[in-house]
C-alpha cells in the first residue's frame, strides 16, 4: 500500500465514522421505546462493523479472504 492508499482509507474511515455518528445521535434524539430502541442500536453497530471491514479488506490484498 503505497501512501495515496493509506490516506484514502483513513479519509473513508473517518467519513464512514462521522455518518454513524450522525445515525447514532439521531437514535438517541428521536427516542424510541426500549425494546426498539435496543434492537435499533444493535443494528446500527452491527451494521458499522460489517461496513468497516468490508472497507479494510477491501483495500488489503487476501487472495483467500474477499467480503
Amino acid at each position: 500500500m503505497n501512501t495515496v492508499s493509506i490516506l484514502n482509507l483513513l479519509v473513508t474511515i473517518i467519513v464512514l465514522g462521522l455518518v454513524f455518528w450522525i445515525f447514532w445521535w439521531l437514535l438517541a434524539k428521536i427516542a424510541l421505546p426500549e425494546p426498539f430502541n435496543k434492537v435499533a442500536t444493535v443494528l446500527l453497530a452491527v451494521a458499522a462493523v460489517v461496513v468497516l471491514l468490508s472497507v479494510l479488506f477491501g483495500k488489503m490484498r487476501f487472495p483467500a479472504i474477499t467480503l
